[in-house]
């Protein structure tokens, strides 16, 4: 900390001192100003000026160095100076001492939040750089938070001085003129009668209804600036308009058919989206299939005789194919109609808030109308720009599943879930897999210790997983397809068949005309939703991959209902996303399951946690199994059963974590589970043994004790003295 910085804490700390000292806070109190009244009445008739001047200084000091009292204060300037001079003094006051909070907040703390959380601090910038001046209005306008964490914030962030304390001056106007008024109200009370006097009943009436009238003129003029240019349509084709048919637009479809909207979901290519055609299923199919050959491979382990593993790598693609036929029914236009979905092949784009250009696959166009849209069109493999990739014709999770042959020699970039998944489905099925990592581990996101199990595993199964390591380059050389990767500042070479990405995903954007309503994506391809899923206007929303933050099929479902009934209910009351509790699993062998914290997050955040841990090895099941590897780890408060964070690594693990998940959801700690009968011998009964550990861990060793001695005295001095022969006989 430079010298300046160290000598405005000192010179805040000296004044914040002086006022403790001087009992400021007792000073700053409605009974205070009441009693002595009287005095202060007469003294500011005679010496108004100086009044005015010391009263609008001590208002900056208390609001610049966010000091209690400045309600009290604005309620004094209306029973003291009256409502014209009140006004203008503490409004001027207010704002000076805001501002001088926000220059306070920025010189102190902005350079090193922007050191530590660049990208965060960037991306709050932005916002405020677009609309942060109806922001701050709004927060001025309706007190959600106390006006002294409003200066605070705002000071870290990138607006302009001159923009901030306009904007204040202006919205804390109304404000505080409903207090000033108060004030003068207050200052006329002399006995019982005054407080029923109709001037009274109003000033309070004014500063009860205020923050609610605050509100609604603000949501006014959200609607009217952002509509700003449109004209509504004066009737609608449907209701809500979904675009995209994978997880996100059916669940949203299905809720509004299920109400009995008019509902019309489009999409372009196959209904089930990614989930059904690219992902979550065939890549499920393929894993099974390759559990099946390991099984086979490892038989030995069951007591029986291990055999080579011999198979056709087409009927395993003609296999995935025929999963992914007895899946599609669940998701088919079919289906949808006769729940109520109009159900649409064709490609959207937006012409206003409402309405939207359909392109059918049969050639047609038409434009629809509804009073909601929401945009669900999903994701896609993003490709990094390594130069020569393009020319490799690289695999992705989307065009894998049209493989006939199987590589003999497959490299896989990417360490992340997808990575893993499909390195260790070819691994087991045959294929020498390479796997290229930039980072220190596989499964960042996830712990060490959880990373280091599926590290070995990988290494047992003959995958060459190659931490450290960018590609930088791809060649055919000699007729050999060769990867150049940089490790540590060595170019290392790597000769492959066929290359599979898996380095994250990009949003489905193109083609919307998302632009032509004002709406710009994210850095990472997202479009930007408010916590209600919308997307700029209150009747536009997103959901799934599109949206982020999550790339998960079930958070996908999960923001679909809020987009859903938001757009549909809206105007009554809208609910904000909850995203407190989100489970995932990565469907390695072992599988990763998480919920809540990881013991990286909690260190991160700050959180105190404790780790109670549960080994596989220990469960009967798996035992049974010949599957006993792996642990549970949960994180709690020290000293306490609340679930924070719970990790599963093993067979079934997905399966396991439900029980956390559910208890997180419910408020439910370890004891809860730990209390709940469990059937013998099942997977779930590791999690009745992880809730045992904490018990144990746990155990009140004082009150232990003391049984110890009332069991010894309940057995009496008889039973005592014959313990003690029979420890001598057997000594003896």
């Amino acid at each position: 900390m430079n010298r300046s910085k160290l000598l405005l804490i000192l010179v805040i700390a000296a004044i914040v001192a002086v006022f403790i000292g001087l009992d400021g806070h007792k000073l700053l109190t409605l009974e205070n100003l009441q009693s002595h009244q009287a005095a202060l009445a007469q003294w500011i008739d005679r010496h108004l000026l100086v009044a005015v001047i010391g009263y609008g200084l001590i208002y900056v000091v208390v609001t610049a160095l966010s000091l209690p009292g400045a309600t009290i204060m604005t309620l004094a300037g209306g029973a003291f100076l009256g409502n014209l001079y009140g006004l203008i003094t503490v409004s001027i006051a207010s704002t000076l001492g805001a501002s001088l909070a926000f220059l306070v907040a920025r010189f102190l703390l902005r350079d090193t939040l922007r050191e530590r959380y660049k990208d965060t601090i960037a991306k709050i910038d932005r916002g405020i750089e677009k609309d942060g001046a109806f922001y701050l209005a709004t927060l001025r306008l309706v007190p959600v938070f106390p006006f002294f964490l409003i200066n605070l914030a705002m000071g870290l962030t990138g607006m302009k001085l001159r923009t901030y304390a306009l904007v204040s001056w202006i919205a804390m106007l109304p404000g505080t003129f409903v207090y000033v008024n108060a004030g003068t109200q207050l200052g006329q009370i002399q006995s019982t009668g005054d407080i029923v006097s109709a001037d009274l009943l109003l000033s309070f009436a004014l500063l009860g209804l205020f923050p609610l009238i605050a509100k609604f003129v603000v949501g006014f003029i959200r609607r009217r600036r952002v509509y700003a240019g449109w004209q509504k349509p004066e009737h609608f084709d449907y209701n809500l308009l979904v675009i995209g048919g994978g997880s996100a637009g059916l669940v949203s479809a299905y809720i509004a058919a299920a109400v009995k909207a008019k509902v019309a979901l489009i999409e372009k290519h196959k209904m089930g989206g990614d989930c059904l055609n690219t992902g979550c299923v065939p890549s499920k199919a393929l894993i099974r299939s390759a559990k099946a050959a390991d099984t086979l491979r490892h038989a030995n382990r069951y007591g029986l005789e291990s055999v080579p593993v011999k198979g056709s790598f087409r009927n395993i693609m003609n296999r995935v194919k025929d999963v992914i036929a007895k899946v599609e029914p669940h998701d088919s236009p079919e289906r949808y109609r006769k729940l109520g979905v109009d159900c649409i092949s064709g490609e959207a784009s937006f012409v206003s808030p409402w309405e939207l250009e359909v392109r059918h696959n049969d050639g047609r166009t038409e434009r629809l109308t509804a009073r909601s849209i929401i945009v669900a069109t999903g994701g896609k493999p993003a490709m990094p720009p390594i130069p020569g990739l393009e020319d490799m014709q690289p695999l992705t999770s989307e065009n894998l599943w049209e493989l006939q042959d199987q590589p003999e020699r497959l490299l896989v970039l990417g360490g992340g879930p997808i990575g893993c998944e499909l390195a260790h489905a070819f691994a087991r099925l045959g294929s020498k897999v390479t796997q290229v990592e930039r980072g220190e581990r596989l499964l960042s996101k996830e712990d060490v210790d959880v990373a280091s199990v599926v590290m070995k595993q990988f290494e047992a199964d003959g995958i060459d997983v190659r931490l450290k390591h960018s590609a930088t380059e791809f060649r055919i050389e000699e007729g050999e397809k060769v990867a150049y990767c940089d490790h540590e500042g060595e170019r290392v070479r790597i000769s492959f068949d066929q290359v599979l990405v898996a380095v994250g995903r990009a949003a489905n954007t193109s083609g919307l005309d998302l632009e032509r309503i004002g709406v710009d994506t994210l850095p990472n391809g997202t479009v930007p939703v408010e916590e209600d899923m919308s997307l700029r206007y209150p009747n536009v929303f997103a959901c799934g991959d599109v949206a982020g933050p999550y790339q998960f099929t079930h958070a996908a479902a999960h923001q679909a209902w809020y987009a859903a009934v938001n757009g549909l209910f809206g105007q009554f009351k809208r609910f904000r996303v909850d995203y407190r509790v989100m489970p995932w699993v990565t469907f390695t062998s072992p599988e990763v399951a998480r919920v809540g914290l990881s013991e990286a997050e909690a260190k991160e955040k700050g959180i105190a946690y404790e780790v109670t841990r549960y080994g596989l090895d220990d469960l009967d099941r798996a035992i049974a199994e010949s599957e006993d590897y792996g642990f549970i780890k949960v994180l709690t408060p020290p000293g306490k059963d609340k679930i924070l964070g719970a990790v599963v690594v093993g067979t079934h693990a997905g399966e396991i974590l439900a029980e956390f998940t559910l208890a997180m959801k419910h408020g439910l700690g370890l004891n809860k589970i730990l209390g709940t009968i469990h059937p013998y011998p099942t997977w779930n009964e590791s999690a009745k043994y992880a809730a045992g550990e904490w018990k144990r861990a746990h155990a009140p060793e004082g009150i232990l004790r003391l049984l110890e001695k009332l069991h010894g005295w309940r057995r009496g001095k008889k039973d005592q003295s014959r313990q003690e022969k029979r420890k001598e006989v057997t000594t003896g």
